[in-house]
C-alpha cells in the first residue's frame, strides 16, 4: 500500500528517546510545530484531578529565561499564533506562523516544554482563571449534558470524571503537585514533536535536534486509569436547570481505535448524522424535530464511546429518542444501503482530506498516529475507511449499538414535562424494530438515484504538491462575475456564489434572508431535501447556506474531479429553488428554535444584547438568522419573493478555490452560470448609524448561571475606512494571549478565562469590541478594570514592542490563513463584495506593517470613550448546575 499522507515523513528518535516528525508541504508559505505530550486526563490520579489541563495552563506562564507572556508575546512577533489542548490521552501545544519563522518557533516550544517555571504566585493566580473556565463549562448545557453522559455510562473509567476538574479539588492543588506531575510525564520518551509545513526537511530536522537534543533523558511514569468491566445495561438521567431548550446525549461503549471495527463504526456515525442525506439528519432535523442532530465515534486511546447527540424543544425528546431508536435498530438489521454508504463514506474521506489541508491538522495527524503505535496506523486508517463494506458496518452495529446496553442523558428546563428515565429507554430501544420509525428515507424518494457509488474516485493525497500559483483568474459573464484561484494541497475544491444584501429586509421580519437562503436548500429543480442533499454529498461535500450581514449565498467543498457537477447544482438552488410552504415552514421552526438557544450561550447573547443596543432593532442592530418574534411574523409569501428579487437584483459571484485547472474551472463555471440573467451590481446601503449618543446605553439579561459577561461595542472604522488597518492593530495590541487586556484582567488580576478584543468591520459600519466572563460577584471590578485599560489607549501611544508585535502578527497571519481553501475564498468574497476588490489580496500584509502608533492612537480615541459605549450584559446570579 503506498502511502498518500505519510508520503516523504522523515521520522527520528533523539538519543533522549523524544520522537521528531518532519513533512514537506509548500502548499501555503506556513509551518506547524505541535508538541504531543502524551498525558491527559487519563493519566491523573483522582487526587489531582484535572492536573494535565493546569499544567497545560502553566506552559504558557514563563521559563528560566522568559517571564510569564513572553512565549505568547514572541510569537505574535514572529507573525503566528500558539494554542494547547487537554485530552483524555494527551496533551498537544502547537503554533503556526510563516515559514521563515521556523527557528523562532522551535526555540520558544523547546524552552516552554523542557524547563516550565511553574512558579508558585503565577500558579496561584493561574488555578483562579481555571475556575472560572469550568464555570463557562458549567454554563454550556450541551457540554454539561455530554459529560454527565459519560459518568452515566462507566462506573470505573476516568472517562466518567469531570475532566476540568472541581472547583475545590483545582484550589487546593500546590506547586509540588505540579511539579511532580511534570518530571514524571513530561519527558522526552513520552513527547513527540511534528513538524509540517514549507521547510527544507533535513534543515528542518537539524534545526529540531539542536532545539530538543539537549532535553534530559530520564523514564516517564504513567498511572493507569482503574479499568472498566464489560457490563450490559439501560442507564438514564435527566438533569434540569434554566435553560432555553433541550439537549439530549444518548451513547453506547464502543472501541478503541485499534479494533477492528473502528472503521465501521466511524461510517456507522456517518450513515446516521453526517450530511443532510444522512438517516438522522431527515428523519430528525429536516423534519423539525430537532435544531441539529450529530452522531460520533470518539476514540481516545484505550477505549471508545458512540454518541448520539440532539438539540431540540423538550416536548420532542420522545419523538426524538424514538427516531434514534429505529435508525440505530435498522443500521443493526439491514445496515446501509449501496448509495447510503457511498455517501457515507465519501463525505468521510473529503472530510479526511480537509483535516489534512491546513499544517497543523496534518502535523498533528501524524503525532497522534505515533502515538498510537506509528504513522502506518494513519494509512491503515485510511484504507480501512475506503474498503469497508455494508455487511461489517451492519455486524459492527449489531455487536455494540444493542438495545440492552444505551444510556442517554438529557438537560432540560426545569419546568420541562419530558426527560429519560431507563425504564421507558430500554422499553422504547427493545421495540424499536417493530413498527417504529425507519430513520432512513421514505418510499419513493429519489435520493437514491442521486449518486452512482461505481463513480465516485478515490481521494488521493499529496505529501509534496507543487507550489499554488498565487494568480487569480476573472471572468465577467452577463450575469455572474467569476473567480478561479488554484491551489494545490489536497484534492479538493470549495466552490460558492454569494451576492451582496442589497436587496431590503423589512425590520419586522429580520431573518427573513436568512429563511429564504436557508429554505432553498430544501429542493431544487425537481429535485427533493434528500435527492439534492445526496447530490452533493456523493460529491464529496454537503451545501451550506451563508447568511452573513453584508452578502448571502451558498457554499460547498467537493472533490476536485466534480466541480463542473457542483456547479450546476448549485445554479439549480439559486436559478429554481422549490420554497415549498411545509419545508419553509419547518425551516422557520428550526430557525426559532435556535433563535432561542441564543439565551443559553454566554457569548453570543451578550453581544447580541451589545449589538441591538449599539443600532437598535434594525439593520445590524438586529442578528441575520432573526429573533423568534421577527421570524414568527414573516409571511410564506415573502420568503420566495425575497429569493427571486435578490439573486435578480444583484450579479452572483461565483468562486472556486482548490486543486483546479484554472481555464478548465473557468469554463464549468461559465456553463453552469452563463445563462443567468444580465443584472448590474447593486449599489450599497447607506451607513448604518449608531444609537449611541453621549452616555452609555445597556441591554441587560439575568440568567441562573455560574459567571456573569458582558461585551462592549465602540463605534470605529467600517470595512472600507482607511482607519480601520489601525483599528485592527489595536486590536492584536489589546487582545489575544500576550494582549494588554489579557494580562491585565486574566494574568494579573485572575477575573477571568474569557477575555477578547477584536474589531468588527462591515460595509456599512464598524466598531471596536471588547468582551469578559467572570464571577458574577467580580462583574462591577471587571467592568473598572476593562475601562482603565481601555482608557490607557486613549490616552498613550502603544509601544515599539506592542506595535512590532501586533504588525508583524497580522501581516504573518494574513500568509497563514491562506493554508485551506475555503479560507481564500472567505477572503475573495470579503474583498469583492465589501472592500475594495481583489487587489486586497496582493499583499495583504502591507497595510499593517504601515501603520504608526499615532494611526493607533488617533483611532483609540476617536472609538473608546466610556460614555459613547453600547453594552450587552448577561447577569449570572452564580447558581449554574
Amino acid at each position: 500500500m503506498p502511502p498518500r499522507w505519510t508520503a516523504g515523513v522523515h521520522r527520528e528518535v533523539l538519543p533522549n528517546g523524544l520522537t521528531l516528525l518532519v513533512q514537506a508541504d509548500p502548499s501555503a508559505p506556513a509551518v506547524a510545530v505541535v508538541t504531543h505530550v502524551r498525558a491527559g486526563f487519563f493519566d491523573e490520579p483522582d487526587a489531582v484531578q484535572g492536573i494535565s489541563h493546569v499544567l497545560e495552563h502553566m506552559y504558557f506562564k514563563g521559563t528560566a529565561r522568559r517571564g510569564p507572556g513572553a512565549l505568547a508575546r514572541e510569537t505574535k512577533a514572529a507573525g503566528g499564533y500558539l494554542n494547547a489542548s487537554t485530552s483524555y490521552d494527551r496533551t498537544s501545544y502547537f503554533v503556526v506562523l510563516p515559514a521563515s519563522g521556523l527557528a523562532t518557533a522551535l526555540d520558544l516550544q523547546a524552552d516552554a516544554l523542557m524547563h516550565c517555571a511553574l512558579d508558585a504566585d503565577e500558579l496561584r493566580r493561574e488555578l483562579q482563571v481555571i475556575i472560572q473556565e469550568a464555570k463557562r463549562k458549567l454554563d454550556t448545557p450541551s457540554a454539561v449534558c455530554h459529560e454527565t453522559l459519560h459518568e452515566v455510562m462507566f462506573d470505573h473509567h476516568r472517562i466518567r470524571r469531570w475532566r476540568i476538574g472541581t472547583e475545590a479539588g483545582l484550589a487546593a492543588m500546590t506547586r509540588d503537585d505540579l511539579w511532580t506531575y511534570y518530571r514524571s510525564r513530561y519527558v522526552p520518551e513520552r513527547t513527540i514533536v511534528s513538524i509540517v509545513g514549507d521547510v527544507d526537511v533535513a534543515e528542518a530536522a537539524a534545526l529540531a535536534r539542536e532545539a530538543y537534543g539537549g532535553w534530559e533523558a530520564r523514564p516517564g511514569s504513567a498511572d493507569a486509569s482503574p479499568a472498566e468491566p464489560p457490563r450490559a445495561e439501560v442507564r438514564a438521567r435527566t438533569l434540569r436547570g434554566e435553560v432555553a431548550k433541550a439537549d439530549l446525549a444518548i451513547g453506547w461503549r464502543a472501541v478503541p481505535p485499534s479494533h477492528a471495527d473502528s472503521a465501521p463504526l466511524d461510517l456507522a456515525a456517518a450513515v446516521l448524522a453526517s450530511g443532510r442525506g444522512s438517516w438522522l439528519q431527515r428523519a430528525v432535523r429536516e423534519s423539525g424535530l430537532a435544531s441539529s442532530i450529530g452522531a460520533w465515534h470518539y476514540q481516545p486511546s484505550e477505549l471508545g464511546v458512540f454518541s448520539v447527540g440532539a438539540e431540540l424543544e423538550p416536548a420532542r425528546l420522545p419523538d426524538v429518542l424514538a427516531a434514534v431508536a429505529a435508525a440505530t435498530r435498522r443500521l443493526a438489521e439491514a445496515g446501509p444501503t449501496a448509495d447510503d454508504l457511498a455517501r457515507a463514506r465519501t463525505l468521510l474521506l473529503a472530510r479526511w482530506a480537509r483535516g489534512m489541508e491546513a499544517t497543523e491538522g496534518r502535523a498533528s495527524s501524524l503525532a497522534n498516529a505515533e502515538a498510537m503505535g506509528g504513522l502506518h496506523l494513519l494509512e491503515e486508517e485510511f484504507a480501512a475507511l475506503e474498503r469497508t463494506t455494508a455487511e461489517e458496518i451492519r455486524d459492527a452495529a449489531a455487536r455494540w449499538l444493542r438495545p440492552e446496553a444505551v444510556c442517554a442523558v438529557a438537560y432540560v428546563p426545569a419546568a420541562a414535562a419530558h426527560g429519560v428515565d431507563a425504564t421507558a429507554l430500554a422499553d422504547l430501544f427493545a421495540a424499536a424494530g417493530a413498527g417504529g420509525r425507519t430513520g432512513g428515507r421514505a418510499e419513493g424518494s429519489s435520493a437514491g438515484a442521486a449518486i452512482s457509488p461505481a463513480s465516485r474516485p478515490p481521494v488521493r493525497g499529496s505529501a509534496r504538491p507543487p507550489r499554488a500559483p498565487t494568480r487569480v483568474l476573472t471572468l465577467a459573464l452577463p450575469g455572474a462575475d467569476i473567480v478561479v484561484r488554484p491551489k494545490r494541497g489536497v484534492p479538493l475544491v470549495a466552490l460558492g456564489a454569494y451576492i451582496p444584501r442589497a436587496h431590503p429586509e423589512p425590520a419586522e421580519w429580520a431573518g427573513l434572508a436568512a429563511l429564504a437562503t436557508r429554505s432553498a436548500v430544501r429542493g431544487a429543480n425537481g429535485r427533493d431535501a434528500a435527492a439534492l442533499a445526496f447530490a452533493f454529498e456523493g460529491l464529496g461535500g454537503t451545501l451550506a447556506p451563508s447568511v452573513g450581514l453584508d452578502w448571502i449565498g451558498f457554499g460547498t467543498s467537493v472533490l476536485s474531479e466534480h466541480l463542473g457537477e457542483a456547479a450546476h447544482l448549485l445554479a439549480d438552488v439559486i436559478a429554481a429553488p422549490h420554497h415549498e410552504a411545509s419545508s419553509v415552514e419547518t425551516e422557520r421552526g428550526l430557525m426559532r428554535q435556535e433563535a432561542l438557544q441564543v439565551a443559553d450561550d454566554m457569548f453570543r447573547h451578550p453581544f447580541q444584547l451589545a449589538f441591538r443596543a449599539a443600532f437598535g432593532d434594525e439593520g445590524y442592530g438586529l442578528p441575520a438568522s432573526g429573533l423568534p418574534d421577527t421570524l414568527a411574523g414573516i409571511p410564506l409569501t415573502a420568503v420566495a419573493d425575497w429569493h427571486r428579487g435578490a439573486w435578480r437584483a444583484a450579479r452572483p459571484l461565483v468562486v472556486a478555490v482548490g486543486d483546479l485547472d484554472p481555464d478548465g474551472a473557468r469554463e464549468a463555471l461559465a456553463a453552469a452560470f452563463g445563462s443567468f440573467p444580465a443584472a448590474e451590481a447593486a449599489p450599497p446601503p447607506p451607513p448604518q448609524l449608531y444609537a449611541i449618543t453621549d452616555h452609555p446605553v445597556t441591554r441587560e439579561a439575568e440568567r441562573q448561571k455560574a459567571q456573569s459577561a458582558f461585551a462592549m461595542v465602540f463605534m470605529g472604522p467600517d470595512r472600507r475606512a482607511p482607519e480601520r488597518w489601525a483599528a485592527e492593530v489595536w486590536a492584536a495590541v489589546a487582545g489575544g494571549l500576550g494582549g494588554r487586556l489579557f494580562e491585565a484582567l486574566r494574568d494579573q488580576r485572575s477575573l477571568a478565562y474569557s477575555v477578547v478584543a477584536s474589531t468588527w468591520q462591515k460595509r456599512r459600519a464598524g466598531a471596536l469590541l471588547t468582551y469578559i466572563a467572570t464571577a458574577p460577584e467580580r462583574e462591577a471590578e471587571a467592568r473598572e478594570a476593562m475601562l482603565i485599560e481601555l482608557g490607557r489607549f486613549a490616552r498613550e501611544r502603544v509601544t515599539e514592542a506592542e506595535l512590532d508585535r501586533a504588525r508583524n502578527y497580522l501581516a504573518g497571519q494574513a500568509e497563514v490563513s491562506r493554508q485551506s481553501a475555503s479560507s481564500v475564498l472567505a477572503e475573495i468574497v470579503d474583498a469583492w463584495i465589501a472592500g475594495e476588490g481583489l487587489q486586497e489580496l496582493d499583499d495583504p500584509g502591507a497595510p499593517y506593517r504601515a501603520v504608526t502608533a499615532m494611526d493607533v492612537l488617533a483611532v483609540a480615541r476617536a472609538a473608546l470613550a466610556p460614555e459613547r459605549r453600547a453594552e450587552g450584559v448577561v447577569r449570572g446570579t452564580g447558581g449554574g448546575r
